[in-house]
């Protein structure tokens, strides 16, 4: 049984191994668009074999479930488009301008500020589920010397956040793109925009 949601679909877990698997484990039982977040998470994964660095309760580490209505596995890349151009209006809302780092980083000058996996189960040529965990640096102020290049928004702007409350802004945010993914017009201007904002690694 899924845990009490909230009138935002925001649902809070003190401690998770994983948000993905989370919601993986319980996909019917959660409505689209629900968003599960973990104040601990302790095997949280990035891209490939990658694991994500989060001090427990400083930054957002969640995930968003997406049912679409008729969504295509050649429109895959519209999940993306969504995703990532949500957490850059959340961002610019701060005053922050990003990139987005193909296929799915967010990036504050040469910096990596947000991580993004995007796990789809198929029905055939259509995309039925589609899980995007996301792990956003909030108020992180150390880092492990083995990370190449992260910040966060504490960093950047020498502000302390309040977790719940931006949380609720970033995935307003993120909903709203999604929204978009219910027109013909709307899918062509996330595409359009995420062109003009993404770029990839020489």
């Amino acid at each position: 049984m899924a845990p009490r949601q909230s009138p935002d679909n925001i649902i809070w877990l003190e401690i998770a191994e994983s948000t993905n698997k989370t919601l993986r484990e319980g996909l019917e039982t959660y409505d689209n668009l629900s968003v599960v977040a973990a104040r601990e998470q302790t095997a949280g994964r990035g891209q490939g074999t990658h694991t994500w660095h989060s001090t427990k309760g400083l930054n957002l580490t969640f995930s968003m479930l997406y049912n679409p209505a008729d969504l295509l596995v050649d429109d895959m890349i519209l999940i993306t488009c969504a995703t990532t151009l949500g957490i850059r209006d959340y961002l610019l809302d701060k005053g922050v301008t990003a990139r987005i780092k193909w296929p799915n980083d967010i990036w504050v000058g040469d910096k990596k500020i947000c991580g993004i996996l995007i796990e789809n189960i198929l029905d055939g040529k259509r995309i039925r589920h589609s899980i995007i965990g996301i792990g956003f640096n909030l108020n992180e102020k150390d880092w492990p010397s083995d990370l190449p290049n992260p910040v966060s928004l504490r960093n950047i702007t020498g502000e302390t956040y309040d977790t719940g409350a931006e949380l609720k802004l970033l995935t307003e945010k993120i909903r709203r793109r999604f929204a978009m993914t219910d027109s013909s017009d709307g899918r062509s201007k996330l595409q359009e925009e995420f062109g003009k904002n993404h770029f990839r690694l020489p």
